[in-house]
């Protein structure tokens, strides 16, 4: 019996050896394992800061975000910004630090670029302006037309009502001239034009542009000095010229903020044709769309200045999609003739003159939404109507006086002698576009 328990303890601690050894060797092995690990962890750490350095620190890696350093000069249309002034430097630096990481925004402004950018930089050095003041619309809008503020502002150029009419944008019923990208474009380059006059310096033009001549004015009086980096002005103001110089830093050279866009992923140009019709009653969208073979959403985006589902009556210019505008023409010419004369319904003879009258003026083609054929178009239309009054009437000669009647504005006299704003206020010596009704312009 004591052989017998005494066999079995020896069988008890061979046992217990055995498992010692095999919880050492796992121990042994899961150290070793643990090593490797952070050996491993080690050197892929030490490759990320070899793959973020390479290159002056310039290339970014997939784990770490690259930085980028802000730029130490500057300037805005040619004036120098104080970067030197510490607080102007942390100003700038918060709002390009804002814009250089904010990925997704950067691609989509940098899309709607090639769409916009080649009209807007034509029509700048047209008016002899800085370009940098593309970028004014990028910060009010996002290069969207159909953008709207809670306070009202409208458009690509977001334009309060007051401002607008005062620059000849219409707003009248279901049209509103703020949202069209060319008008806007057109009377915000006068209204920055304005304010250049006024204050001699384009960087407070432009943060009056965003708040307003009184608060400007004010500032002025408090500092004695023209210098929009010393006022103090309402926050998104003061923060205004800083985003504008942000933006233009990093869309004007996007690779070296590690941003490419592949060749020809841009938006393209929305290519139109341009007609005029004079309406006697609202024009349908429907009716639009189904006589260029389009939908009431493409007639819509072409033109956002219409804001409800119907043109409203008057004389308009609509664009239909690019090659359509004989097609509409001919169409809705079928579909007044379907029926006598006597049977049509009010629309189908509304719209038959409609057509007569695009027939008189003539279709634009537009290659990349410029209105310059338009206006063409439009001047040898009126120079034949002129020539023909002048036959006819011995009065004609005293065209080149315009007395200016109730709702009329500055951009909508010069539409209708073909003539542009600027000139128009230069030959009446206007120190803004604001006129009144009654008042005798002298036609350039």
């Amino acid at each position: 019996m004591r052989y017998i328990g005494t066999n079995c303890w020896i069988r008890k601690l061979a046992l217990l050896l055995i498992m010692a050894m095999g919880c050492l060797s796992c121990a042994t092995d899961q150290s070793s394992k643990g090593r490797a690990r952070d050996s491993d962890a080690a050197k892929l750490h030490a490759g990320l800061q070899t793959a973020a350095s390479h290159d002056g620190g310039t290339q970014s890696s997939k784990w770490i975000i690259p930085y980028y350093p802000p730029p130490s000069s500057m300037d805005l249309c040619g004036e120098s910004v104080p970067l030197r002034n510490q607080e102007v430097m942390e100003r700038f630096d918060k709002e390009f630090t804002l814009v250089v990481y904010n990925h997704a925004q950067v691609y989509l402004w940098l899309k709607r670029m090639e769409r916009y950018f080649p009209w807007i930089e034509e029509r700048l050095r047209a008016n002899g302006l800085p370009d940098d003041l593309k970028y004014v619309a990028i910060v009010e809008s996002d290069l969207l037309p159909d953008a709207r503020s809670p306070k009202g502002a409208a458009g690509p150029w977001q334009f309060m009502p007051a401002t607008g009419s005062a620059y000849g944008l219409q707003q009248t019923g279901s049209r509103d001239d703020r949202y069209d990208f060319e008008l806007a474009t057109e009377c915000a380059f006068l209204y920055l034009q304005d304010l250049y006059r006024r204050y001699r310096n384009w960087t407070v033009a432009i943060a009056t542009y965003n708040c307003g001549d009184k608060r400007v004015q004010d500032q002025i009086r408090a500092i004695g000095a023209t210098d929009y980096y010393q006022m103090r002005l309402p926050t998104e103001t003061e923060r205004y010229v800083f985003r504008i110089l942000a933006v233009k830093t990093v869309l004007g050279d996007p690779a070296r903020y590690g941003y490419h866009l592949p060749k020809g992923e841009g938006y393209p140009p929305l290519k139109s044709d341009r007609v005029r019709v004079q309406l006697s009653c609202p024009l349908p969208m429907q009716v639009v769309a189904e006589a260029t073979g389009a939908t009431v959403r493409e007639i819509k985006r072409l033109n956002p200045a219409f804001r409800s589902d119907e043109i409203p009556e008057g004389s308009h210019d609509i664009k239909l999609p690019a090659g359509s505008g004989e097609e509409f023409e001919k169409n809705i010419d079928t579909s007044a003739q379907r029926r006598p004369a006597d049977e049509t319904s009010p629309l189908e003879r509304q719209v038959s003159a409609a057509s007569s009258e695009m027939r008189s003026t003539g279709t634009a083609r537009e290659a990349r939404g410029s209105t310059q054929d338009m206006r063409q178009n439009q001047t040898r239309s009126q120079r034949s109507k002129k020539e023909a009054g002048k036959a006819k009437s011995p009065s004609a000669a005293k065209a080149g006086v315009h007395t200016v009647k109730q709702g009329e504005t500055l951009s909508s006299i010069a539409r209708r002698y073909n003539v542009k704003p600027e000139d128009l206020r230069k030959a009446n010596r206007l120190r803004s576009g604001t006129i009144s009704s009654g008042q005798k312009l002298v036609i350039p």
